[in-house]
């Protein structure tokens, strides 16, 4: 009868093989060291790579207290010990009890001899980057479809003012994963967005690789529309950090930074209704100040010309007013279309409420006006030199007296004086 074992039972068999087999013990492996943690307990944990496969190890405290040097990321060494088995999760990984020093990663090297390469071409000069638009209409975006970068970004972009989003899908890790991108940028450029954002979440220094290819910088700076680099790592820069118009340290924050917030410009707009109301209060103020002068300095017929006069001026401002507003509002309406939906509610509100202020205070301006005063059936009384007579006891009887109305002039003899 065949016999059946469980997964533990084979994992356990496994490991005491390769803890007999001299193959995989006490031997020397050469490689560069990534991902390396130090934990509290002092145990690291990190991967040793060369340029076709990884390495998973660990040393432990009382090891590591003797090799006489730190490890860290991209430095290349040979570790002395042997492989174990992992029984819990069946992976193997090797247990490092000593280590030597084999200078910096051929990794790190040739990412240093390429940015070196490229600055001198000028591809990172501040001169180059260019502004972001303030109100994009489709937002481009190059990353993978299957991501938590691009669920970021479309969840943020739904907070934000409004916009279309275009994705170009791509693989953003392993082989191929620079070229995938480089497409990507190009399509998106030629489809005529206004903005593309390049990135992906975090990961480790290999898992962003290729946004350090050189193929992704040359396709970042060849792009004519703006672009936002959105690599998601905060202490370290990728090249494409540093070619991209703007860099953001998550796919969460492009989105924040490529698109306004829309309660904000809502918050502005009521701003400028408010400020455009005190405007209007402040020249009918003026207005009603300027009129009050004039009824109290000015003849009768001299205010009734001045008014015509200055409605034939008020005409002309009208006529030139609507013509400057018409051509701005044909400029302006294709900027601010996605920005009226927002402000037609605060329009609904505030525009009767203006308007009816408006109506009023123009009813109150007429009123003021010297020649509706004579329109009501008041008239101006004056003595025989044309001087305004204000006062009974200045008049005697018998005296002629003139007095001037909205049509014409009365003449008429004073009979009687009668005070109040």
């Amino acid at each position: 009868m065949e016999e059946t074992i469980t997964v533990t039972q084979l994992n356990t068999r496994v490991k005491g093989i390769l803890g007999t087999a001299r193959e995989v013990n006490d031997l020397w492996v050469a490689g560069e060291v990534s991902n390396f943690k130090r934990y509290q307990s002092g145990h690291s944990y990190f991967t040793l790579k060369d340029a076709g496969s990884e390495l998973r190890c660990v040393l432990f405290r009382a090891d590591a207290a003797r090799i006489g040097f730190e490890l860290t990321d991209s430095l290349e060494v040979a570790l002395f010990g042997s492989i174990d088995l992992y029984v819990e999760r069946g992976s193997y990984q090797f247990i490092a009890r000593t280590a030597r020093r084999g200078g910096r990663g051929d990794l790190y090297a040739r990412l240093e001899e390429l940015k070196a390469r490229l600055r001198a071409e000028g591809l990172f000069d501040a001169s180059r980057k260019r502004p972001l638009p303030l109100y994009p209409k489709t937002v481009g975006i190059v990353t993978s479809p299957s991501g938590a970068a691009i669920h970021d970004m479309v969840v943020t972009a739904g907070r934000r003012f409004p916009a279309d989003l275009l994705l170009a899908p791509a693989k953003v890790q392993g082989e191929g994963a620079a070229e995938s991108i480089a497409a990507g940028i190009a399509l998106l450029d030629r489809a005529g967005v206004d903005v593309i954002i390049v990135g992906r979440g975090g990961g480790s220094a290999e898992d962003l690789w290729a946004f350090n290819e050189e193929v992704v910088v040359r396709a970042i700076a060849a792009s004519t529309v703006p672009t936002v680099s959105a690599v998601g790592h905060e202490s370290d820069f990728t090249l494409a950090d540093l070619v991209a118009d703007v860099r953001a340290a998550t796919p969460t924050a492009a989105a924040e930074i490529v698109l306004a917030d829309r309660h904000d410009l809502s918050r502005r707009a009521d701003g400028c209704l408010v400020r455009a109301g005190a405007a209007v209060e402040r020249t009918l103020l003026r207005m009603r100040a300027r009129f009050g002068r004039a009824d109290t300095s000015l003849s009768p017929r001299r205010a009734a010309e001045l008014v015509a006069m200055r409605s034939l001026e008020a005409d002309r401002l009208s006529d030139r007013l609507d013509a400057v507003l018409r051509d701005r509002v044909v400029r302006m309406r294709g900027r601010y279309t996605a920005a009226a939906s927002m402000l037609e509610r605060a329009a609904r509100d505030l525009v009767p409420i203006r308007a009816s202020r408006l109506e009023a205070a123009a009813g109150r301006l007429d009123a003021l006006s010297p020649y509706e005063v004579l329109g009501r059936g008041y008239g101006m009384v004056v003595d025989a030199h044309g001087r305004a007579l204000t006062s009974a006891a200045s008049i005697g009887r018998g005296e002629t007296i003139a007095v001037r109305m909205r049509d014409g002039t009365v003449d008429a003899e004073v009979k009687d004086v009668r005070s109040r």
